[in-house]
């Protein structure tokens, strides 16, 4: 993750959907335009519905990273309203 400087991280792998997207927005709400967050999210219905959720928001995906082991890293950069 060395090209990107990640401004927080967010761990929602222990919680399920609706509730994950609903835990990577509140993180996000917290940052300021144009700061980086990394969401560490699970395989599965997770990582098939919040990066699209994000987007949707109108946030920038800047890269999803399969960790190997059933967990991926989404980096998102905020864009402001």
């Amino acid at each position: 993750m060395a090209e990107f400087n990640i401004d927080d991280t967010v761990d929602i792998t222990d919680v399920v959907c609706p509730t994950t997207f609903v835990k990577a927005k509140v993180a996000l709400e917290e940052l300021d335009d144009g700061q980086i967050l990394c969401v560490h999210l699970n395989d599965g219905e997770p990582v098939q519905n919040v990066p699209r959720s994000i987007k949707e928001e109108g946030h920038k995906i800047l890269k999803l990273i399969n960790n190997e082991d059933g967990t991926y890293d989404l980096i998102v950069q905020k864009v402001g309203d």
